[in-house]
């Protein structure tokens, strides 16, 4: 019963409980970026991603091939929907 708790028992808890919050956090983290990243894609992305230029991009968006969104001045555009799009231009 009289267990005797040690400065160096106190650091090695202190050690593991943050590596526990950290593992937390991150696994939080990476789940959210995830699943943000999956869903949506600036133009720039998308440009880079299929090698087209932005009048190319514009062009996907004003003929409404793809869902978008606007975000303060910045196009977000759907990538199920991109995906889909040259899905059936392989078929």
């Amino acid at each position: 019963m009289n267990e005797i708790v040690t400065k160096e028992d106190l650091r090695q808890f202190g050690l593991l409980l943050v590596d526990k919050i950290q593992a937390v956090f991150k696994d939080k983290d990476s789940g959210r970026k995830e699943t943000l990243e999956s869903e949506w894609i600036k133009s720039k992305s998308v440009r880079k991603l299929l090698d087209i230029s932005a009048g190319s991009v514009q062009n996907l968006r004003t003929s409404q091939k793809v869902r978008f969104k606007k975000v303060l001045g910045s196009y977000y555009y759907n990538k199920e929907d991109l995906q889909k799009l040259f899905d059936d231009d392989k078929n």
